[in-house]
């Protein structure tokens, strides 16, 4: 038998605005979680009610970090991101807020998520702390061995 294709209509995604005009997304990395909101705008960031992204994240790299996907897909200066950050120190909450960024970005068109795809801002960095085991001192490091 043959293998075929079925052809299935592409998914049509359909803007989830809310009664303010933005569209919200969830960003995670490590022990953090970002609520972001987006909607149209002069390029505004509100973080944890800061209305300056180097007020929160007080390091120029870290902000970088953020406006990433802004920057990729050339709307750093249309859009205002409102977001809210829980957990994990500001590397984490940095990647958590670029993540939920990119996926509310990718929620407008096709175009943007194949762009935010390729770059791979889309993909949940999966990595955590990795856990203490017993007898040791930390996660990997052993007690010095003694031969004799």
């Amino acid at each position: 038998m043959e293998n075929s294709v079925i052809n299935q209509p592409e998914k049509a995604t359909k803007l989830e605005i809310d009664s303010l005009g933005r569209l919200y997304a969830t960003g995670r990395r490590k022990e953090s979680s970002a609520r972001v909101w987006i909607k149209p705008g002069s390029g505004k960031f509100n973080v944890n009610q800061k209305d300056k992204l180097l007020d929160y994240f007080k390091r120029e790299s870290v902000c970088q970090i953020v406006r990433m996907p802004l920057v990729v897909t050339s709307m750093l200066d249309k859009y205002d991101v409102f977001a809210t950050i829980k957990g994990g120190g500001l590397s984490g909450q940095a990647g958590a807020l670029a993540h939920g960024i990119s996926r509310a970005l990718s929620k407008i068109s096709q175009d943007l998520y194949s762009i935010l795809r390729k770059k791979g801002f889309l993909t949940r960095d999966s990595r955590v702390v990795e856990r203490k085991k017993y007898g040791q001192h930390k996660a990997r490091k052993k007690c010095q061995f003694s031969k004799r």
